[in-house]
């Protein structure tokens, strides 16, 4: 591929993530107004054509491994486990 042919690439990247952000952002707000019209009516399921929507209070446990570090460094450190991945970035 040219250089010509990468810097397309990549303002057309560009244009698409931008499209995406604003996609995302549009789809928050819709997704909050609709929990706020569901806390509104104190619902926390509600079914509307064919669609069924929940906004529920989840609990769960996880494990705290910042506190875990300072109660036992040794220990933590001896669970370690190095993983390698590969990240893809473009800085505009």
């Amino acid at each position: 591929m040219s250089k010509n042919e990468m810097l397309a690439k990549l303002e057309l990247l560009n244009e698409w993530e931008k499209i995406i952000e604003e996609a995302k952002a549009e789809a928050e707000l819709i997704k909050d107004e609709i929990k706020a019209e569901m806390d509104e009516r104190d619902l926390d399921e509600m079914v509307v054509g064919s669609y069924v929507v929940r906004y529920k209070t989840i609990s769960n446990s996880r494990f705290d491994s910042t506190a875990f570090k300072k109660y036992n460094i040794d220990l933590y450190k001896a669970f370690l486990k190095q993983v390698a991945s590969k990240r893809f970035s473009v800085s505009y």
